[in-house]
């Protein structure tokens, strides 16, 4: 049997006295779209840094791709891609200048570089821009080029934070697609947050409810809604577990950065 991509055992991680994640246990498969979702400050974000390496646990461990987070942090590095929410691209460079960038940070060797470029630019459908100022691009085609970035390298887990806010209904369907052939092309373990109920349902395979920094709730969508009962949504599901709506929760900084985002990708 093939080990998880993720594996998570009791995992806490505690600021002074508050625990932003209380004894998280989970595994996700290989290969699987696993989509982590909750209200702000329920410990989503303090998850997935942990599962990249940016913060230690306080308590608890968990493995990556095989890797010890702690033990193998560099390992898991390796191992891994990130789309954070903020973006990461540098608007004054080329696609192709913010992919070689990328390349020489992944440590991709030398005579492989100009390739994998060509075959990210091409796989993501960015050939024809591929030397244009990313400043120049859209929402939906920053977004894609970013996870060109994080899969240069080839990484058996890819992280997605909030992967599609501020984008339109088209730039946002262009970047499931996306998503979708990577995990076709190269088996990518895939694990997302979002706020959007229907990205949770278009792409995740099974999903983990976070609340107040537990898991309150994990399976696939249907399983998840015949728990709230006959024709439940997503949006039902998740107020049931959380108690709360898709719009509430967050502190000013939260919502400024999701704005700020929006404004920029817009």
């Amino acid at each position: 049997m093939t080990a998880p991509a993720i594996e998570c055992a009791a995992l806490t991680r505690r600021f002074d006295a508050l625990t932003a994640v209380d004894a998280l246990t989970l595994q996700v498969a290989d290969g699987e779209v696993f989509g982590l979702l909750g209200p702000n400050g329920a410990g989503k974000t303090t998850t997935i840094k942990m599962l990249i390496t940016l913060l230690d646990p306080t308590s608890g461990g968990a493995r990556v791709a095989g890797h010890d987070i702690v033990r193998d942090a560099r390992a898991v590095r390796r191992s891994i891609g990130y789309v954070p929410q903020l973006l990461s691209s540098d608007g004054t460079l080329s696609a192709r200048e913010n992919l070689d960038i990328s390349t020489r940070l992944y440590h991709v060797p030398r005579g492989e570089r100009r390739q994998r470029i060509d075959e990210a630019l091409e796989f993501m459908g960015l050939s024809e821009v591929g030397d244009k100022l990313v400043r120049t691009f859209s929402g939906g085609m920053i977004r894609r080029l970013e996870i060109a970035q994080a899969m240069l390298h080839r990484p058996a887990v890819l992280f997605l934070d909030e992967p599609t806010v501020g984008l339109d209904p088209v730039a946002r369907r262009a970047v499931w697609e996306h998503v979708r052939r990577l995990r076709e092309r190269d088996g990518t373990t895939v694990m997302l947050t979002t706020h959007y109920m229907d990205e949770a349902a278009e792409l995740c395979e099974r999903l983990g409810i976070m609340h107040l920094g537990k898991l309150a709730a994990l399976g696939t969508p249907a399983e998840l809604a015949a728990q709230v009962g006959p024709g439940a949504t997503l949006d039902a599901v998740f107020t049931h577990f959380t108690g709360s709506g898709l719009d509430e929760g967050g502190s000013y900084r939260d919502v400024a950065r999701t704005r700020r985002t929006a404004r920029r990708l817009g």
